[in-house]
């Protein structure tokens, strides 16, 4: 007699429990938990900080309640001092960085382009230098230019003179030049890297129609630049908009930038709302050219 049971089709049971499943899903760790950390971090070491500074620059010291008052804005906007000090700053930023710009595009040319002894040792260094405090090229500077320098001693020793002619250090142009020493190299590493990627047969065609080295510069080479100038230009305006340590080793009395003013009116004469309101300006106008940069950058789709 024929077996007329018909053959089990029933599909294998998985053998994952539904209940085991579950237990999985609830014990998986949510994507925005991973977060909490950082901003944990963040909003403790720098926001909370920031938000004390903002509050005190709203409290001047007359109100013992501590109420919010518009007075040390007032105030400060008012003096001289500040003005002066905010013109001081912006036109060394400026300066600055124009200076490095046009100085770290020649260095990086002659690195990247002319083959020259010890050029990748040169180029290596840079590296090493952007990690020197900024009061350390101060330093040296002053070891070479300042009052009893290497520099002031030579011509003393030579003309028999009393003092030596250099003492610019200590005028706005000492720390001009100290900050364009100091922060050349943060334009010539982007400089370096964009020159790096730079197609070298489009030189060679430039030059085999006939192309001088300054039109190969300004058609070939500047427009393949121009994103890691703006990148290199921007963080030095912004550092030198809150550069203190050069000011300060240079002893430059007569120069007195934001960063500086903030020290004279919190260390010095215990101010701390006007200190705090130097300092809330000082932010505001760096976040503001940071955002304008990344407006720009991402407009000509740097």
């Amino acid at each position: 007699m024929a077996d007329t049971t018909a053959p089990s089709t029933t599909a294998p049971t998985s053998t994952t429990a539904p209940g085991r499943r579950k237990a999985v899903s609830l014990t998986r760790t949510p994507t925005w938990a991973w977060a909490l950390p950082p901003v944990f971090v963040l909003a403790l070491g720098f926001l909370y900080p920031l938000a004390l500074v903002v509050r005190q620059s709203f409290t001047p010291e007359s109100l013992e309640d501590g109420g919010a008052s518009l007075t040390p804005y007032t105030e400060v906007f008012a003096s001289t001092v500040f003005r002066e000090a905010l013109t001081t700053t912006v036109w060394l930023a400026v300066g600055a960085t124009v200076g490095c710009l046009v100085l770290g595009f020649v260095l990086a040319l002659v690195i990247a382009f002319v083959p020259f002894p010890g050029g990748k040792a040169v180029a290596r260094f840079i590296d090493v230098f952007l990690s020197f405090p900024s009061f350390l090229i101060t330093l040296a500077l002053l070891f070479i230019y300042g009052s009893v320098g290497m520099a002031n001693g030579a011509w003393t020793g030579v003309t028999g003179a009393a003092e030596g002619p250099f003492h610019f250090l200590t005028t706005p142009w000492g720390v001009l030049l100290a900050e364009i020493t100091y922060f050349t190299p943060f334009v010539m590493r982007p400089l370096l890297a964009a020159f790096s990627q730079l197609d070298t047969a489009q030189l060679e065609v430039a030059s085999s129609l006939g192309a001088g080295p300054v039109r190969i510069v300004r058609q070939v080479i500047l427009p393949e630049a121009l994103p890691a100038l703006a990148a290199g230009g921007s963080l030095v305006l912004v550092l030198c908009l809150n550069e203190f340590g050069i000011v300060l080793f240079t002893g430059a009395k007569g120069v007195t930038t934001l960063p500086m003013l903030v020290y004279s009116k919190a260390i010095l004469e215990s101010d701390y709302p006007a200190a705090c309101v130097v300092a809330v300006v000082n932010i505001a106008l760096s976040v503001g050219l940071y955002s304008l940069y990344r407006v720009v950058s991402r407009r000509a789709g740097a």
